[in-house]
């Protein structure tokens, strides 16, 4: 599942207890992430995943979920 997967990354990249992270987290507001821990996570993903983020993508994703439903339609 695409969630648990990104929540794995997340959660490792930023260093949060996993209960902490839901599809309505918003990625820099409620956990903390910066620009750089943002190129780590999605530079992940992609790896992770098989799938490239464009940097327009990365600009209007803002929350968990969104990052979900991103990877999902690129699946």
């Amino acid at each position: 599942m695409v969630f648990e997967k990104l929540k794995e990354i997340i959660c490792d990249q930023l260093d949060l207890d996993p209960e902490t992270v839901t599809e309505d987290s918003l990625i820099i507001e409620d956990l903390g992430a910066d620009s750089l821990d943002i190129v780590d996570i999605v530079m992940t993903l992609e790896e992770e995943f098989g799938c490239e983020v464009p940097d327009d993508a990365i600009e209007s994703i803002r929350t968990v979920g969104d990052v979900v439903r991103y990877i999902e339609s690129k699946q």
